[in-house]
């Protein structure tokens, strides 16, 4: 890949430039995420892989005549509504009926957009972060915001030999999943809150940032390599069942204790043509995220099974009990919020203010929410025009 890649794609003949570009400080930020893209990083099946291992269809018609599906999500708790709900027998894949789920595992946001970009995946789940930056670098034109999923289930956990205060993580080495990723993002911010100065792409400052793969922060925090994490569930009580302590809940941040660590995206080409398939998977998300509020330990023992299917083992009942309870299924994407995930990116020094006007689209999400009997939720002035 050329050092001469433009940070942004370039625009098209004719179309208005909306959307401020990403800071020259941050110019290794896009290049990073597209390498970590083509090399499936975080992926445990490669997003270009055309879908081998699709789910078996829940029998039926092909919902407008589309064969396959292309789902992206992660390994965390924080995607329950995506754990349970594409399960073989699962809400969202009975939902599509005759049209298969392919679905791709991805470590976080970054990688997961660079497959949304390039047509390896049509829907995914993923943390505000990198949908907002990933919407910027496409001058709006390639993903729009069509759902929320959970809220919560985000922590610093660190290790209470080394830190007891939330001063002395100062001078301390913090794990984040991945450059530019939502939890990244959120403790560059926070760092920032505490007047500490922090290098967004080195990672080194007053605090050392360390990008590491959830899979191994775990054992990274064993060794002594790192002194902390600013993780999503099961990451966070990982670490607290290693001997980790949580020192901040994320929520704690927030107004009435309420974000949104995952929404639902869809690539806009996509939505366009298959607009039956989106709504299916929406009425399934929403059934999913209804399933999971009346029944949670069923729900839980749901979300287990399929990260014992992704990962090779089940959580031990230390791990998932106490991080199962931190994370809360809502349809709600709280769009009012967007502006101030957006404004964590831009202190933390990897994007310029942008404008997010038209990263939603949730008429769609609104008529399945009408038809189940249910509020309809607001893209807080965000929308489509």
């Amino acid at each position: 890949m050329s050092s001469a890649e433009p940070l942004l794609p370039p625009r098209p003949a004719g179309r208005p430039r909306r959307h401020t570009r990403v800071l020259a400080a941050a110019a290794v930020l896009p290049l990073l995420m597209g390498a970590l893209g083509a090399c499936g990083y975080g992926s445990q099946k490669k997003a270009d892989d055309e879908g081998a291992s699709a789910l078996p269809a829940a029998g039926g018609e092909k919902i407008d005549g589309l064969d396959k599906v292309k789902v992206g999500y992660f390994a965390n708790l924080t995607h329950a509504t995506a754990l349970v709900g594409l399960r073989k027998g699962g809400q969202i894949q009975r939902e599509l009926h005759g049209t298969k789920v392919s679905p791709f595992v991805f470590n976080a946001g970054p990688s997961e957009i660079e497959a949304l970009n390039a047509g390896s995946i049509d829907i995914g789940w993923i943390g505000p972060s990198p949908a907002i930056n990933g919407y910027v670098k496409s001058h709006g034109s390639n993903l729009r915001i069509i759902s929320g999923s959970v809220s919560g289930g985000v922590k610093l956990v660190v290790n209470p030999k080394k830190i007891k205060t939330l001063d002395d993580v100062k001078g301390k080495k913090i794990a984040t999943p991945q450059l530019g990723n939502t939890q990244d993002v959120a403790f560059l911010n926070w760092a920032a809150s505490k007047g500490w100065k922090v290098d967004a792409q080195s990672g080194k400052g007053d605090v050392s940032v360390v990008r590491s793969d959830n899979k191994v922060t775990p054992d990274a925090y064993k060794s002594g390599a790192i002194d902390g994490a600013w993780v999503p569930e099961p990451t966070a009580s990982k670490l607290v069942a290693d001997g980790g302590k949580v020192l901040l809940d994320e929520s704690s941040l927030w107004p009435d204790k309420k974000f949104v660590i995952t929404n639902v995206i869809v690539r806009q080409e996509f939505l366009e043509e298959h607009p039956k398939v989106v709504e299916a998977v929406l009425r399934g998300s929403v059934k999913t995220n209804a399933f999971i509020k009346a029944n949670p330990e069923q729900a839980k023992n749901a979300a287990n099974a399929a990260l014992k299917e992704e990962t090779g083992k089940p959580l031990p009942a230390e791990v998932i009990d106490p991080a199962w309870k931190s994370i809360q299924a809502i349809d709600d994407p709280l769009a009012s919020t967007l502006n101030t995930e957006a404004d964590h990116a831009v202190q933390a020094g990897l994007l310029e203010k942008p404008d997010l006007e038209g990263i939603y689209d949730l008429a769609p999400l609104n008529k399945v929410l009408k038809a189940e009997g249910k509020p309809t939720v607001s893209d807080a002035g965000l929308g489509v025009k």
